[in-house]
C-alpha cells in the first residue's frame, strides 16, 4: 500500500489548484460529521433538559448549516478528486500505449494480443478505482478519522482510551485478509487475462471455427478459463467480505465497554447526559470511516497486483534502438555485409551479402521458413542483425533514427491492415490527407475503379479489417497506401497474392514505370511477379544459395529450376 500511494501520490502535483480545492471539501465534511456529534450535547442538556427556548429556536439553524457544509464540501472533494483521478488515468493508458507501440516486434510475437488487451483494459480499470476512488476516500476518511477522534478526547479523554486501545487489535486480522487479497487479486488479473486472449482468439479465427463447426470445443475452452475468473473473484469477495464482521465484531467490544463505563459516569453525575450522547454519536460516526478504510485497505490490494502487471510491460525495454542521424537524402544503395539472423539462438539467416541501387529491382524466392520473411524483418528494422552489417548510402542503418529511416520505406504485406476510417485517410496513414495525392495513389495501384464506385468515393467509411471489400480491394488499398509514401524503397511481401492475373499484370505494369525512381524489393509467390527482375536471390536454409537473373537461373540452379515450376 505504500509503494502505490508512493507512486501515485506525485501524480496530484500537477493538480495543486484542484486538489486545494478536493482537501477543503475533505475538511469541511470531517469539520462537519464531528459537528453533527456537537450538536447532540445542547440538544440534550439544553434544550429537553434545561428547556432553554433560545437554543430551541437556533436549533434548526445550527443543523441545516452543519448538514449545508457536509453537502457542499462532499460535492467539492467528490468532483475534484474524480477530476484528479480520471485524468491521472488518461495519462496512465497514453503512456501505456505509448510505450507499447515503441517495443520491438519480438515482444508482441511472445505476449499475446489478448494478454496486452486486457492489461491495459482490465488492469488500468483496477488502478483507476485507486486514483480515482481509494486515495481521496482514504485522505477523506483520515481527515474524518482525525477529527472526531480529537472531538471524542476532547469530550472524554478517559472513555476515548477504552476505543483507541481496542480499534487497532484490527490490525493483525486484518493485514492477514489483506495478504490473501493480493494474492487472489493476482489470479483473478491473470485469469481474466487469459479469458480475454481466448475470447480475442474466437473473434480473430471465427471463419475458422464456423467453417469446421467447433463452435462447442470453443465454448468448453473459454468455459474453463471463465470459471477461473468466477473462482479468483468469489475468493476475492469472500475474503473482502470478513472484513466488515471482523470490525463489527472489534467495534462492538469496544462501543459496549465505553457505554458501560460511560453510563457508569452520568449515574454517578460525573458526566451530563448530553455530554455522554455526544461522545457516543461521535464514536459511532468514529467506527464508520475506521470500517470504510478498513474496506479502502482491501480494495487496495487489487489495485496494487494490478500496478505489478502495469509496470512489468512498462520495465519492459526495446532493445531495437533508434539511431540520432536523420535519414534525410535519397537512398541509392542499400548493401548487407556478412548477415546473420538468430531467433532465441536459433539461426534464420546466415553470412547474408548482398547489395542493391536505386531504380533496381530484387526478388526473393525460397520455400517457406528459407529466410525470406526473416530478411525483410531485418530490412525494416523490425529486428537487428546477430551479426554483419546492413548500410544505407554506406552507413550503418542503425545510427538512423527510427521514423525517418520508416518514412523511407514503404511495406506491404501479403496480411493486409485495413482502419475503421475512410479510404482516403487509410491510404494517407499517418501523414495529412491531400486527396489529389490519394487519387493518383489509388490510380497506380488500379483501385480508383472500384473506389470511384463507392457511396462516398474516397470519403467512404471501411469498416474493422476491410470487412466491407474484397481480399483484392484490400490489397489494392494497401499497395496505394506505400505508394502515397513515395518511398525510396518499396517492399512487396507476397502482397499481389489475392489480385486476379489482370489487376496484377496492372500494377506490375506501374511498378515497372515508377521502378527507376526507387529500390523495389519482391517476395515472390507467382513466377510472373519475378522474371523482370534484376536479381533474383534464392534462399535455403537461412542462405543465398543461388543469386542472377531469371534466365541464368533457370539454367544453372537446380533449387530455382524446382521452384520455378511451383511457380
Amino acid at each position: 500500500m505504500k509503494e502505490l500511494l508512493r507512486e501515485y501520490l506525485p501524480y496530484l502535483s500537477g493538480y495543486k489548484k484542484s486538489f486545494f480545492f478536493a482537501v477543503l471539501g475533505m475538511i469541511a465534511v470531517a469539520v462537519g460529521t464531528a459537528g453533527t456529534a456537537q450538536l447532540i450535547k445542547p440538544v440534550l442538556d439544553d434544550v429537553f433538559i434545561n428547556k432553554d427556548t433560545r437554543m430551541l429556536a437556533l436549533m434548526p439553524f445550527l443543523l441545516i448549516g452543519v448538514f449545508t457544509l457536509k453537502g457542499v464540501g462532499s460535492y467539492i472533494q467528490t468532483y475534484y478528486t474524480s477530476y484528479i483521478g480520471q485524468d491521472v488515468v488518461r495519462r496512465l493508458r497514453d503512456n501505456l500505449v505509448s510505450h507499447l507501440t515503441h517495443l520491438d516486434m519480438a515482444f508482441f510475437r511472445q505476449m499475446h494480443s489478448g494478454e496486452i488487451l486486457s492489461r491495459i483494459t482490465n488492469d488500468i480499470s483496477r488502478i483507476q478505482a485507486v486514483v480515482a476512488n481509494i486515495i481521496p476516500e482514504l485522505l477523506r476518511e483520515a481527515l474524518t478519522i482525525f477529527a472526531l477522534t480529537a472531538y471524542v478526547i476532547y469530550e472524554s479523554p478517559k472513555l476515548s482510551l477504552y476505543f483507541l486501545i481496542i480499534m487497532p487489535l484490527a490490525i493483525f486480522p486484518l493485514s492477514r485478509l489483506a495478504k490473501k487479497m493480493r494474492r487472489y487479486s493476482r489470479s483473478s488479473q491473470e485469469s481474466t487475462a487469459d479469458m480475454t486472449a481466448r475470447l480475442g482468439e474466437i473473434l480473430s479465427n471465427i471463419e475458422v471455427i464456423k467453417s469446421n463447426s467447433t463452435q462447442r470445443y470453443e465454448q468448453q475452452r473459454f468455459e474453463a478459463q471463465n470459471q477461473n475468473v468466477f473462482k479468483y473473484i468469489m475468493k476475492q469477495i469472500r475474503t473482502n467480505a470478513l472484513t466488515s464482521p471482523v470490525m463489527e465484531i472489534l467495534g462492538s467490544v469496544a462501543i459496549g465497554i465505553v457505554i458501560f463505563i460511560g453510563g457508569t459516569e452520568v449515574i454517578e453525575g460525573r458526566m451530563s447526559v448530553g455530554a455522554f450522547f455526544s461522545f457516543s454519536a461521535a464514536l459511532f460516526m468514529l467506527y464508520t470511516p475506521i470500517k470504510r478504510l478498513s474496506s479502502l485497505y482491501n480494495r487496495a490490494q487489487d489495485a496494487i497486483s494490478a500496478n505489478i502487471r502495469m509496470n512489468e510491460l512498462l520495465d519492459t525495454k526495446p532493445t531495437i534502438i533508434a539511431g540520432n542521424t536523420t535519414l534525410s537524402e535519397t537512398v541509392e544503395t542499400i548493401a548487407l555485409k556478412d548477415v546473420s539472423l538468430h531467433y532465441n539462438n536459433i539461426p534464420a539467416l546466415k553470412d547474408i551479402s548482398f547489395e542493391v541501387h536505386r531504380g533496381e529491382s530484387i526478388a526473393l524466392v525460397g520455400d517457406s521458413g528459407a529466410g525470406k520473411s526473416s530478411l525483410v524483418n531485418l530490412l525494416v528494422r523490425f529486428y537487428d542483425p546477430s551479426s554483419g552489417e546492413i548500410l544505407i548510402n554506406g552507413k550503418d542503418y542503425r545510427d538512423f533514427t527510427l521514423e525517418s529511416l520508416h518514412h523511407k520505406i514503404a511495406y506491404v504485406t501479403q496480411r493486409i491492415y485495413i482502419f475503421n476510417d475512410s479510404v482516403a485517410a487509410n491510404v494517407a496513414y499517418g501523414e495529412t490527407i491531400d486527396e489529389a495525392r490519394v487519387i493518383k495513389a489509388l490510380e497506380k495501384a488500379f483501385a480508383m475503379e472500384f473506389v470511384e464506385k463507392l457511396e462516398e468515393g474516397i470519403h467512404t467509411q471501411l469498416s474493422e479489417g476491410g470487412g466491407n471489400l474484397s481480399g483484392g480491394q484490400r490489397q489494392r488499398i494497401a499497395l496505394a497506401r506505400a505508394l502515397y509514401k513515395n518511398p525510396d524503397i518499396l517492399i512487396l511481401d507476397e502482397a499481389t497474392s489475392a489480385l486476379d492475373n489482370r489487376s496484377e499484370a496492372l500494377i506490375q505494369q506501374a511498378l515497372t514505370k515508377l521502378k527507376p525512381e526507387m529500390i523495389t524489393i519482391t517476395v515472390a509467390h507467382r513466377l510472373s511477379t519475378i522474371q523482370d527482375a534484376d536479381t533474383i536471390l534464392v534462399f535455403e536454409n537461412g542462405r543465398i544459395i543461388c543469386n542472377d537473373t531469371h534466365t541464368n537461373l533457370i539454367k544453372n540452379c537446380r533449387v530455382y529450376q524446382r521452384l520455378a515450376s511451383k511457380l
